[in-house]
């Protein structure tokens, strides 16, 4: 059996808070909880009054009452890492029980803003790379999906292009890089499994084919990450060069929305193939995706294409729907003289699918708005592939092959 957050949350409740009368969870002591394995870290709030001695008691009761439950279900408790923090998220004192093993140990969030240095996923092994681009390890094509705007849909095209290419054979990683607002633990069903750290390095999901990690699954789903510039940098490159990807044909990095900090970072760390610009039809969203456009050449990124998502909407019925109107991308690419890869509809099942984190059911549709939908997913996958092959060349990385048959 494996310690669970829920698991380790509920034998808290029976440990009692010595500065406001509660247990350490109605108190609001409790501030986050990770599990792994036989492995858990727990991080608490103390008032200022409560000495070091006072936090080494509560922390001792807490480890006492956790293996206790454990030992009662026939589970074990391998290591326990307690650390109390201050009003403004600093760790003020840590107490550890067992030790870790086989370099094992669960996943921690970064720090809140405001608190001095950096170290956003404490247990991992410090990156030893320098400054400047360079490719990841076993990993042959780089490609980020970014927007101008929030809203567009930009998340779904960079999970369905992941899956689609993985249903072609090749290995992909998907990496969930829009830090403020992650939303692959709800469209992959990643919501009731656990983050594992082995040997100082994130161990990616295999789900839908697809190897994924999400800051999302790192941090409190329920809090807002109030992070300055500098912490969302750490913490990309954290995710990015800490994370065992193994071999790759593709990693596929959804970006935030707008121009800012990750789309700059992501330029100056990694050696990237290319990029894809999602937008909408309606005029609003394509001025922003021509900044978003603007923004990848100026850093020397190529842009592999432009997906037009929410092109119409297909009922039950089969009839589309111009909601946001349509073709408003396609002449956006035109203009901006780069490819134009696709237009996806928005049907009733990509919704429930994404809701229920099954993409792989995107491309199983028989029903009429379902096949239109696979239709053209498989469309931009087969488009994207030529483009990023293309890119490739272009670069030097990939040179043309000759079959004489």
């Amino acid at each position: 059996m494996s310690l669970s957050k829920d698991f380790v949350t509920s034998c808290l409740t029976g440990v009692a808070d010595p500065v406001r009368g509660k247990d350490l969870v109605s108190s609001g002591a409790l501030q986050w909880v990770s599990a792994c394995d036989t492995y858990a870290s727990i991080r608490l709030f103390m008032p200022p009054e409560a000495g070091k001695g006072v936090l080494q008691q509560v922390a001792q009761l807490a480890h006492t009452k956790l293996q206790q439950v454990a030992q009662r279900n026939g589970e074990a408790v391998d290591s326990l890492i307690v650390e109390f923090v201050d009003d403004a998220g600093t760790v003020v004192h840590t107490a550890r029980f067992g030790g870790m093993v086989q370099g094992t140990a669960p996943a921690k969030p970064q720090p809140p803003a405001g608190s001095a240095g950096h170290e956003p996923i404490p247990g991992l092994e410090k990156s030893a790379k320098p400054a400047g681009q360079h490719g990841l390890p076993g990993v042959r094509s780089i490609i980020a999906v970014g927007a101008g705007k929030g809203g567009v849909g930009k998340s779904s095209i960079a999970l369905n292009l992941a899956v689609g290419l993985a249903r072609r054979g090749h290995a992909v990683g998907l990496l969930d890089a829009d830090i403020y607002g992650p939303s692959m633990p709800t469209m992959l069903g990643l919501n009731t499994l656990e983050q594992a750290v082995v040997a100082g390095r994130l161990q990616p999901f295999y789900v839908h084919g697809v190897k994924a990690i999400t800051i999302g699954k790192l941090v409190d789903s329920e809090r807002p990450l109030i992070w300055r510039g500098p912490m969302a940098h750490g913490a990309f490159k954290q995710l990015t060069e800490q994370t065992g990807w193994g071999e790759l044909d593709y990693l596929i990095i959804d970006l935030p929305p707008g121009t800012g900090d990750i789309a700059l970072t992501m330029a100056q760390t990694l050696k990237l193939s290319g990029a894809v610009v999602v937008c909408t039809p309606q005029k609003v969203a394509q001025d922003d995706a021509v900044r978003a456009a603007g923004m990848f050449k100026q850093l020397g990124i190529d842009v592999l294409g432009v997906v037009e998502n929410m092109s119409c909407f297909v009922g039950d019925d089969g009839k589309s729907y111009e909601i946001f109107g349509r073709g408003g991308a396609e002449m956006m690419a035109q203009r901006l003289g780069v490819p134009f890869l696709g237009a996806v509809p928005i049907t009733m099942s990509l919704r429930e699918n994404s809701d229920a984190g099954d993409p792989s059911a995107n491309f199983e549709g028989t029903d009429a708005p379902g096949v239109r939908l696979r239709e053209s997913l498989e469309n931009l996958v087969t488009n994207l592939e030529s483009q990023a092959a293309l890119a490739a060349m272009r670069s030097g990385a990939q040179k043309p092959v000759l079959t004489i048959s």
